[in-house]
C-alpha cells in the first residue's frame, strides 16, 4: 500500500512551527511498515525550511520517505499539468482523523491485518469482561 503520514500531531507532538517530542513508537512502526513493503509518503502542511527540518528529523530516526508532499519522488508542480496536493494514497494516517489518532501499535495492527477501527474495537471489547451490573464507577475501578 501507499500510506500518507502527517507529521505534526501524528509523528511528533503538535508544536508547529517547532518540532514537538516524538510520539511513542511512531518511527518504529513506520520502519516496520516499510519492512512489510509499504511505500510511505510524508504528507504535511510544512513547506520550505520547516519541511526540510521535518524530513531531517525523520531521517535521523531512520525513516526515509518514498515521496514528500507528492505522489512520487520526481513529480514537479511546473512539469505536471495535473499536479495536485491531493495524494493518491491507499491510506492516510493523521491526528485529525475522525475519532483521533489511535496509538501506533493499533495503527500497525490495522494495516498489517487490514482491520477497520470498528473491527479492532469490537475485538478488544470482546476480550474484556463486561462490568457487573449494580456497581458504580468506583466499585468497578477498585474491585
Amino acid at each position: 500500500m501507499t500510506i500518507a503520514i502527517d507529521f505534526d500531531g501524528t509523528l511528533v507532538e503538535h508544536k508547529y512551527p517547532e518540532i514537538g517530542r516524538e510520539i511513542p513508537f511512531a518511527f518504529d512502526t513506520l520502519k516496520r511498515l516499510q519492512a512489510d513493503g509499504h511505500k510511505l509518503i510524508l504528507w504535511s502542511v510544512r513547506e520550505g525550511r520547516l519541511l526540510d527540518e521535518a524530513v531531517a528529523y525523520c531521517r535521523a530516526r531512520g525513516v526515509e520517505f518514498y515521496a514528500i508532499n507528492r505522489d512520487y519522488p520526481e513529480e514537479e508542480k511546473g512539469a505536471n499539468r495535473h499536479y495536485s496536493r491531493k495524494l493518491k494514497a491507499d491510506l492516510f494516517i493523521d491526528d485529525r482523523n475522525l475519532g483521533g489518532l489511535p496509538d501506533w501499535g493499533t495503527i500497525y495492527e490495522m494495516v498489517k491485518y487490514k482491520l477497520s477501527y470498528e473491527t479492532l474495537v469490537d475485538r478488544y471489547e470482546a476480550e474484556e469482561p463486561a462490568p457487573k451490573k449494580g456497581k458504580g464507577l468506583l466499585g468497578r475501578l477498585f474491585k
